[in-house]
């Protein structure tokens, strides 16, 4: 559904933004190429921003505006491991500018569907979900996205640092910490 209304607005011919031609910007990835790189990233990406927003709405909006802006750069990569850096980079830069734009606002957090796990009752798997998605909610924000990115998507310490801005030798400090800090809640709620 989101590629439907995303690739036609990337792939109209002779449409201005901001006074530059998106026709520019093709030369570097054409539309099959953009496809197969949708294809293969959009589900992945797409679960980093519904766990970052916490919110399936605001995590469609971000995936379209994210593929937008990575097509509209119309930047060269040197790999799809570069290309996927540069994707990831922008999405979280536009769930930190949302999250700075509606600072002030009260936020009322939506129940996930995921299942904990196929091997407990569905009543212990909404707690253990519950008890999770609150502890996360505790972190920081830097701290949550680390973890997602480190365990939910198995990224590198180097992909980390690209992605969140940060420098490549204090992830493994700051990974350290989140994870003690996200058990630490999780045990003085069993107490």
């Amino acid at each position: 559904m989101i590629e439907r209304m995303l690739l036609p607005l990337l792939m109209r011919d002779a449409t201005l933004i901001d006074g530059r031609e998106l026709g520019d910007a093709r030369a570097a990835m054409n539309e099959e190429e953009f496809r197969a790189f949708y294809d293969r990233t959009s589900g992945p990406l797409w679960a980093y921003l519904s766990r970052l927003t916490r919110d399936r709405h605001q995590a469609d909006d971000a995936l379209q505006e994210t593929y937008y802006r990575f097509y509209r750069a119309g930047s060269e990569y040197e790999s799809d491991m570069h290309r996927r850096k540069s994707l990831y980079t922008i999405a979280t830069n536009i769930v930190r500018d949302a999250a700075r734009r509606r600072k002030g606002r009260e936020e009322v957090a939506l129940e996930q569907d995921s299942p904990a796990s196929p091997s407990l009752a569905p009543e212990r798997q909404v707690m253990i979900r519950t008890d999770l998605k609150r502890a996360m909610e505790r972190l920081d924000p830097t701290q949550r996205e680390m973890l997602w990115l480190a365990y939910a998507h198995g990224a590198s310490h180097e992909e980390i640092a690209s992605i969140l801005g940060l420098r490549t030798i204090s992830i493994r400090a700051l990974l350290l910490r989140a994870r003690r800090k996200l058990a630490a809640i999780l045990t003085e709620k069993t107490r």
